[in-house]
């Protein structure tokens, strides 16, 4: 692998808007300054635009307490070919990480357009501009970090789910179209051996993040005064990662690019890698509802006497979810020396705290 320095680094974050590129930016701007960071997001309405509004108000706030660093927000669509070229031909971004994604299970079940348009037309985008920026001799992308998920390993029997496991069946359209990022990005870097690398995401939660996950959904209803659905009778389990951590990641798997290299047959061997980024650690459904509701309480969110056992209800799996995700993240361990740390009563507390100032 090769190690890159990212002070002085054009970085272009695709989705930044998003839970985990907000995040990000926001890391890369305290603590790797000084940067050059371009964004783009289409804030669509998925879900409560007002919600991607304060993470980019939060990313203004923090690019004007680094002045060193430069920040630039544009708004668009990475499935917008002609406007990603554009980018790539006037920013000449040395890293590139892609979160730009439509993300949600169920939401492929009845949208499938926009998973076809920005999963696969806009990770071509990417892979394409990342192609061509080597173009005449330039030096081009240094090393394309990109978001998979752990739903690509759809209804694996076999855990913790390891990268070396076959995924070849996947549950829903949202992890067909991850999966086929990862083969995409292969190929791309077979053929024009651009280092990349992918990032299989389990359940990442915290501040901020996307309400139609069911920790954030889960509150939503509560404070309503909602009935909340716990599937599979309670009979599921989540690898949670906290999103401080997945930020960590990433950033040390930008720091190290796999390594272009010649096979014994001369030709190159791909400069691709795929890790699991997740806590290791998967948690029973029940008590993390159990965890939410407390913190909830603690942070003033719910009454102290909130009758849970009324609002709550098991029902029978939903199509295209699985019963249990469970991250092998021995690689990313060994190659990188980072596991996730964060617990997760620490993780909900301080998601329960942020709900509290967020709507009051």
């Amino acid at each position: 692998m090769i190690q890159k320095n990212l002070k002085a680094k054009e970085i272009l974050v695709t989705g930044s808007a998003g839970f985990i590129g907000s995040n990000l930016i926001l890391e890369l701007l305290k603590n790797s300054s000084p940067l050059h960071i371009i964004g783009i997001d289409n804030l669509n309405d998925y879900y409560d635009v007002s919600i991607k509004e304060y993470r980019l108000n939060q990313i203004k706030s923090m690019a004007d307490s680094h002045p060193e660093s430069t920040w630039t927000f544009i708004k668009g669509s990475i499935s917008d070919r002609e406007l990603i070229q554009s980018i790539f031909e006037k920013y000449k971004p040395s890293i590139v990480v892609n979160l730009a994604a439509q993300a949600g299970v169920r939401y492929s079940i009845t949208n499938p357009d926009a998973y076809i348009e920005s999963n696969l037309i806009g990770f071509y985008n990417i892979l394409e501009a990342c192609r061509h920026s080597y173009d005449n001799g330039e030096t081009g992308v240094e090393h394309l970090v990109y978001a998979s998920s752990s739903s690509v390993y759809g209804s694996n029997k076999k855990i913790p789910y390891s990268t070396e496991d076959k995924v070849d069946n996947p549950v829903s359209l949202y992890a067909a179209t991850k999966k086929s990022n990862e083969l995409m990005a292969h190929a791309y870097s077979k053929l024009y051996n651009i280092p990349s690398t992918g990032l299989r995401f389990f359940t990442v939660y915290g501040p901020a993040g996307r309400p139609d996950m069911a920790y954030f959904g889960f509150t939503n209803k509560l404070r309503e005064g909602k009935t909340i659905e716990i599937f599979n009778y309670g009979n599921c389990k989540r690898d949670f990662t906290y999103v401080d951590d997945i930020v960590e990641g990433v950033i040390k798997v930008m720091q190290k690019a796999p390594e272009k290299r010649r096979g014994e047959d001369g030709l190159p061997v791909p400069p691709y890698a795929v890790y699991n980024i997740g806590n290791n650690q998967p948690e029973n459904l029940l008590d993390f509802v159990t965890i939410l509701q407390e913190e909830l309480i603690r942070a003033g969110v719910l009454p102290e006497d909130y009758d849970f056992e009324a609002h709550k209800k098991l029902v029978p799996m939903q199509p295209g979810d699985v019963p249990i995700t469970y991250a092998d993240t021995s690689a990313l361990e060994q190659d990188f020396g980072f596991k996730p740390s964060t617990n997760l009563r620490d993780g909900l507390r301080k998601f329960a705290e942020w709900y509290k100032e967020f709507y009051g």
